[in-house]
């Protein structure tokens, strides 16, 4: 789809890299470690690779719901993915919607633990001064869309994201503002955007007015993500992953253009009380046209927040990330951007971190 002649492309001027937050590496300090050795000076910040039960995004918090009094799970042989079940929960009449508590969710008590590698690291010198640990937290619709059936979800969500919230609250208060960084991770809120079909027919969300609700789909989605993000402190720097998917290394759906990411980052912008501190957002890798890059006109983005384009694909390297910032150059031309994957890499094989890394590093510096 490369449509530019390169003797007349102007060209786009490079900040820096991020990592969405999945490495496929055994332990967080191995993970800071070659983050920091493989990117250097060209990554802001570093995330501890979603190991050990995170390594499928959200996948670990069916147990989470299964320990809620007044939560059950749907009869029948389990459903599992990757090891984990994916039945969902129902109400199960013993205690009111209004009362669910949930516990732990997990979030808090592994970052406070990486948090602590980070530190060391940092102390022998492998970090560099000024870099911040980076945590992600899905929006609360996700682990409710995947964990609870339908019918329920509306009467099940504030519980979870009351959890999720006080999950913010304890990593705040365990990591220093000026080291930290917190991504919301939007996913499962694009499936809904997009209509996608997730396996059991068109994904709608129990808010969107296309399926009885009172809201329009895009709205409800930044409302409920902005709600989580507001909590994050002015002095803690803050990003949003809008994300279409990665199981299987594949997209729930294609995005035909940068059009509702665009929309759900302007509303982002116009909902929060806060700065941003950056965006990233997904470019596929048949995508080298201007066509798809082209909504990114209407980016109401700050000057001051960053713009990282996942447009690195290990299948074609650094030729293939030169066709696709070509394409940016044309709408984003002035403006400076970073790189990135298009969403973690966690759950490709392992091998390949490092040449995905060097990806960053040849991108960023080249020859």
């Amino acid at each position: 789809m490369h449509d530019l002649d390169a003797t007349t492309t102007p060209r786009l001027t490079l900040h820096g890299a991020h990592l969405v937050g999945s490495v496929n590496l055994p332990t967080a300090r191995e993970t800071l470690r070659t983050l920091a050795g493989g990117l250097g000076a060209h990554a802001r910040r570093l995330p501890d690779g979603e190991v050990g039960e995170r390594f499928h995004w959200i996948l670990f918090q069916g147990t989470r719901f299964s320990a809620v009094d007044g939560l059950a799970r749907v009869p029948g042989d389990p459903v599992v993915v990757a090891g984990f079940d994916l039945r969902p929960h129902v109400l199960d009449g013993s205690v009111a919607a209004a009362d669910l508590r949930f516990g732990q969710l997990g979030y808090a008590e592994a970052a406070i633990a990486s948090y602590a590698d980070f530190v060391a690291l940092r102390a022998e010198g492998v970090v560099a001064p000024g870099t911040r640990f980076q945590v992600g937290l899905p929006s609360p619709l996700a682990a409710v869309t995947t964990f609870v059936a339908a019918p329920d979800r509306a009467a099940v969500y504030p519980a979870y994201e009351a959890a999720m919230v006080r999950e913010l609250e304890a990593i705040v208060e365990a990591v220093p503002a000026a080291d930290l960084a917190v991504q919301v991770e939007l996913a499962t809120d694009f499936a809904f955007v997009e209509g996608a079909h997730l396996g059991a027919g068109v994904a709608r969300a129990w808010f969107d007015r296309t399926a009885g609700g009172d809201e329009d789909v895009v709205d409800g989605c930044v409302r409920r993500a902005a709600r989580l993000a507001a909590r994050v402190p002015a002095e803690v720097e803050l990003g949003f992953h809008l994300c279409y998917g990665d199981v299987a290394e594949k997209h729930f759906v294609e995005p035909a253009d940068t059009g509702n990411l665009v929309a759900v980052a302007n509303g982002l912008v116009a909902a929060l009380p806060r700065p941003i501190t950056w965006v990233h957002l997904p470019v596929p890798i048949d995508r080298d046209d201007v066509a798809y890059v082209r909504p990114l006109e209407g980016l109401s983005l700050d000057d001051a927040t960053e713009l990282y384009l996942g447009l690195l694909h290990h299948e074609d390297g650094v030729d293939g990330a030169a066709r696709r910032l070509a394409a940016a150059a044309q709408v984003l031309g002035g403006r400076t951007v970073g790189v990135a994957t298009e969403c973690g890499f966690g759950r490709g094989p392992r091998e390949r971190t490092a040449e995905l890394l060097g990806l960053h590093a040849a991108v960023l510096n080249p020859a």
